[in-house]
């Protein structure tokens, strides 16, 4: 047996950095995230091993253009000579000691140990300058790209603390632009809990405002409503009406999620702004709330997600499921009150926002139970909630599909049946879900070929004149697999219905994705077509009480020779009122019979000549 010799990875750490300060981030504008982290988590620490320490973040920019120079000073804890070796020359590694003491993320970004490295993406040498609050020599330290770095001790003694210096190097002078520095630093940093000031040009100013108080004190949320939507207007960039305050059960994520003044799509892109410890991580944030949030913008802060090593997205885990549920059980929470104690408010919202609320009540009926008299619907009553639906005190009818209700509408009012639109999203669930929160509910799915049921045959005299032009009108529209009916039916104005029961729905689905496929899968389809010929008819009824066809099967003999082609225009009409998509055949048999009618009306005037 050979012994086996053990190898050690060779790193080309050059490549490595520019990798990570290079590729790693999005913009070279995080280098002042960066930079802001390590400075604050740098007080935090300071504040903790000396309770009496006041933090500030000090921003200076001197020189112009290609010879800018930043620099950035906190008061914090500072490194001693042994924690620069530890952690600013290895590569993932954390900023916290065994014991959980938190040094200051003056590494390369804390737990990953790559922060500083961003800061190469716009200089090409980082120069810190350190001292720590425990005791120990100042320390200058300087680091390139190519992975070298020297550490000098110095002579005289800083204030605890660290600077870091960096020089612009070429094409990056706009980010040492005193208005862009002075931007990201507001953009970062607005709710940092530490002064941040800004000296440039010649005058010094603070950048962030003093946070709200009740950022830092949740419960007083409610009841600063002017100041919180003013505050929500700043921060996001829109003029807000309604809030509600969200907080998890431990109170490490906390934050406000703004009731968006207008009605968004479902598949909108969400920007939630997330601050992670006051910093912000991300203000297109799309997986801190559940998916049938869409209907709020908001501003959210954590300590306890873990942030991607970009630290611009947070890791998909369970503490995050966990966080997401319980920020969406907040709105839930809230909207579940409105409707006890402000049923106003909610109307509100749910007017502006009926698609989002739809959704949240099929997946929770609880929440469907409360809420349901408020969700509106449209109906042959007009768009109405489903409360004043259900106030009618009479059966409601609901369709499973948009073209149903096309189909129906019109008959179904006309005889004053209360009929429900249940084509869109969500809508066929919750009204299939009525039962459940309401067992008393007097509600049915009506099929078109229900709507017969309402109808009256003609009499004896009139199905023994009109049989064999019934027969005819079946031949002529056998192709099709489309029976003819003579029924009498309101209202008059609507000459012909055309149903189409499921299993037909199904076969002419299957044909016409056959037109369109290609040929292997269109003998498929085919094939699949085939097995439902069967029973799969469509009916066209005929409406007597309508002049036009009283008249044609008063006249069927004299009106023979051209009954085919009346009967196929009656269905190419009842198609398209129907909004059913035409197949090429039923087209082609629309464009003939317009030519045909145009012919014989043609005939008739040079009769009359």
């Amino acid at each position: 047996m050979t012994d086996h010799e053990e190898y050690r990875f060779q790193v080309n750490l050059s490549g490595m950095i520019d990798i990570l300060s290079n590729h790693l981030y999005s913009s070279p504008r995080v280098f002042l995230r960066e930079l802001l982290q390590n400075a604050t988590d740098a007080i935090t620490a300071r504040l903790e091993h000396d309770p009496s320490a006041s933090g500030e973040v000090f921003v200076e920019l001197a020189g112009s253009g290609s010879n800018a120079t930043l620099l950035m000073q906190d008061n914090g804890i500072g490194l001693t000579e042994e924690d620069v070796h530890e952690f600013l020359a290895m590569i993932g590694h954390s900023s916290k000691r065994s014991g959980g003491e938190l040094l200051g993320e003056t590494s390369f970004i804390g737990r990953f140990g790559i922060g500083l490295l961003s800061c190469f993406m716009v200089s090409d040498e980082i120069v810190m300058l350190t001292q720590s609050a425990k005791g120990g020599p100042s320390i200058e330290w300087r680091g390139k790209p190519d992975g070298t770095y020297t550490i000098r001790r110095l002579d005289t003694s800083l204030t605890p603390g660290t600077k870091v210096y960096l020089r612009c190097k070429p094409e990056t002078d706009f980010y040492f632009e005193p208005e862009t520095v002075e931007l990201d630093l507001l953009h970062y940093g607005a709710l940092l809990p530490y002064p941040i000031r800004l000296s440039a040009e010649g005058s010094e100013r603070r950048i962030n405002p003093e946070p709200p108080e009740w950022i830092f004190r949740p419960e007083l949320i409610r009841g600063r409503r002017g100041e919180v939507l003013r505050f929500g207007e700043k921060m996001l960039g829109e003029r807000f009406r309604d809030y509600i305050p969200l907080r998890t059960s431990a109170g490490r994520t906390g934050g406000i999620a703004y009731i968006l003044p207008h009605a968004v799509n479902l598949n909108a892109k969400r920007s939630h702004k997330v601050y992670l410890k006051r910093m912000l991580i991300s203000e297109q944030a799309d997986n801190i709330l559940p998916e049938w949030a869409f209907f709020v913008k908001c501003l959210i802060w954590t300590d306890e997600l873990q942030p991607t090593a970009s630290r611009e997205h947070f890791y998909e885990n369970e503490q995050l499921e966990r966080v997401r549920g319980e920020l969406g059980e907040s709105i839930r929470a809230e909207l579940i009150a409105m409707s006890e104690t402000d049923q106003d408010r909610l109307g509100r919202i749910i007017d502006l926002h009926a698609l989002s609320m739809k959704n949240l009540a099929a997946e929770d009926d609880e929440f469907y139970r409360l809420i349901h008299r408020w969700l509106p619907f449209e109906s042959t009553y007009g768009y109405k909630s489903l409360g004043g639906l259900l106030d009618e005190r009479r059966t409601i009818y609901y369709t499973a599909t948009l073209d149903h209700y096309r189909q129906l509408r019109h008959v179904a009012s006309a005889q004053s049946m209360l009929v429900v639109n249940a084509g869109y999203i969500y809508e066929k669930e919750l009204l299939d879900a009525l039962h459940r929160i309401l067992p008393g509910a007097d509600i049915r799915r009506l099929l078109p070929e229900d709507v017969s049921l309402a109808f009256t045959d003609p009499d004896a005299g009139e199905r023994a004149a009109s049989l064999e032009a019934i027969r005819a009108a079946d031949l002529a529209l056998q192709r099709f697999r489309c029976r003819v009916m003579l029924k009498r039916f309101k209202p008059e104005e609507l000459p012909a219905l055309f149903t189409l029961p499921e299993e037909a729905a199904t076969l002419r689905s299957i044909e016409r994705a056959g037109e369109e496929s290609p040929q292997a899968f269109a003998s498929v389809l085919g094939s699949l077509g085939g097995s439902l010929q069967g029973g799969a008819y469509s009916i066209l009824y005929l409406n007597l009480n309508n002049p036009v066809i009283g008249r044609l099967f008063a006249g069927a003999g004299r009106l023979a020779k051209r009954l085919d082609t009346l009967i196929e225009m009656l269905y190419a009409n009842a198609l398209m009122m129907g909004h059913y998509p035409m197949s090429r055949s039923e087209l082609a048999l629309l464009n003939t019979g317009i030519l045909a009618l145009i012919d014989w009306s043609m005939e008739s005037e040079d009769k009359e000549d």
